[in-house]
């Protein structure tokens, strides 16, 4: 019997590994385990889409959601409350950070690993095909202290924004960079980067403290997400800091709003908010031949996906913060909308996938 069990333990490890390698091929952004009362459906995150990959038997599903929590650190005799997890992987010998996260229920529990490759930094240039966009992204880079803000639904490529952006400031100033995140999401030897930790009740109020007393030239905070961690931001910056973070939110103008929200006086972004960008990635195609890039094109090499970003700086933004101009009328600085209508004109996007998309510009394409 013992033996039984060790052929079949070590089938799920074995399928586990095999699950994270075809992942990785597809450029999947996520695994999803969702269970149902016959079966658990096993799906791929595939630039912003869920695709079916496979459907276990419960049996075999709760062995390897099971494996995977104990790899990452978490309770497996929990059942009945939310968890989450992290872990390290090399997988076809490329270095990945994995998250995970598992949700109680009826049918057994439901697991999300998102998948980080640790690949070096983009360079500016190489977010975006759209040279304006590139010309404000690095214009950012100037500022010696101030906060700046990145926003974006989960998957629009935030992390990848913001560390490009870490990377060049530290090459460019020599700077000394720290991070304060949860958790770390792709390790940088040139940073000292500090991940929170609940359970040692290592909080980020008291990483923050930490970090103010170790001599900063450039703060990052993984993500502003309560009161806390909005008030934190703002008083690094106001300390003469130049402060980066994410938020959750649709566009540049209610991120402005977001913060309000929390309760960042206005005032205090207008001393200190230097600017808000949002950003989405869209598919992109070959503009000569309408292939989709890094696939059949026989043309210049592209990336698949481009960022596509939303910079709210300057006059506008200090029009907004005056409340001169409201959320919803933009003047003087280009929108997420803008920059796919320029896509399609040019060639570099499909009206299909802006349609597929749901994007607000849809509604202008029908």
């Amino acid at each position: 019997m013992d033996n039984l069990e060790n052929v079949v333990e070590n089938d799920v490890i074995e399928q586990s590994r095999d699950l994270l390698e075809h992942a990785y091929r597809s450029g999947a952004s996520d695994i999803h385990f969702t269970p149902r009362s016959c079966d658990t459906l096993v799906e791929l995150r595939i630039n912003g889409y869920l695709y079916e990959l496979v459907k276990l038997a419960p049996a075999i599903a709760v062995r390897m959601i099971n494996h995977f929590k104990f790899l990452s650190g978490m309770d497996i005799g929990e059942h009945r409350l939310p968890q989450s997890g992290a872990m390290q992987a090399v997988i076809n010998h490329d270095s990945v950070s994995l998250r995970m996260s598992i949700l109680p229920t009826p049918n057994n529990e439901s697991l999300v690993i998102r998948l980080l490759p640790q690949r070096n930094e983009l360079p500016i240039d190489d977010l975006t095909v759209f040279d304006e966009a590139k010309r404000g992204l690095s214009s950012l880079l100037s500022y010696e202290s101030g906060l700046i803000l990145i926003s974006g639904p989960t998957g629009s490529g935030k992390t990848t924004t913001l560390y490009s952006m870490l990377s060049t400031l530290q090459r460019r100033y020599h700077a000394r960079v720290i991070t304060l995140e949860d958790p770390i999401e792709k390790k940088n030897d040139a940073f000292i980067q500090m991940e929170v930790n609940e359970k040692a009740d290592f909080t980020y109020a008291k990483g923050f403290r930490a970090i103010l007393r170790h001599d900063p030239d450039i703060v990052m905070i993984g993500e502003i997400r309560d009161e806390v961690t909005a008030k934190m931001a703002v008083r690094a910056s106001l300390s003469g800091h130049l402060v980066l973070s994410t938020v959750h939110a649709s566009n540049a103008a209610s991120t402005v709003q977001r913060m309000l929200e929390l309760g960042i006086p206005r005032f205090d972004l207008k001393e200190t908010l230097v600017a808000v960008i949002a950003e989405r990635l869209v598919t992109i195609q070959c503009p000569e031949c309408g292939q989709v890039c890094a696939q059949n094109c026989k043309h210049r090499h592209h990336p698949k996906r481009t960022g596509v970003f939303e910079i709210l700086a300057g006059m506008p933004l200090h029009d907004l913060l005056s409340a001169k101009i409201s959320g919803r009328r933009h003047t003087g600085y280009k929108t997420i909308e803008d920059y796919l209508e320029e896509g399609i004109e040019t060639g570099w996007i499909a009206a299909e996938a802006v349609r597929r998309r749901g994007d607000v510009l849809s509604k202008k394409l029908d």
